[in-house]
């Protein structure tokens, strides 16, 4: 089981994570999204797309664009759509 942590508040927990450019994708399901705000900040990656960013808001505290999901991916990266992934201040244990 992987998880995705932050101030020892599980933010995804899942089984069935994809790993991509050393990051773990978690499956929309599998995330805690009562702790994610949407943000106006995108990036793009060549080869991805477009990705959307969220702030993780948890324990009174925000991270902002922690989170970043590919809501439309191009092709080659099409079986992470809508899957999360987190940046280096949540820890990420498998």
């Amino acid at each position: 089981m992987t998880k995705a942590v932050w101030k020892d508040i599980i933010v995804a927990e899942s089984d069935s994570t994809v790993v991509v450019e050393g990051n773990h994708y978690f499956p929309p399901a599998d995330v805690k999204k009562e702790y994610l705000v949407e943000s106006d900040y995108r990036t793009k990656c060549p080869w991805k797309g477009l990705a959307h960013h969220y702030h993780l808001e948890a324990a009174g505290e925000t991270i902002e664009n922690a989170v970043w999901s590919y809501p439309d991916p191009k092709e080659k990266a099409r079986h992470i759509t809508g899957y999360y992934a987190f940046g280096k201040e949540l820890a990420v244990e498998t």
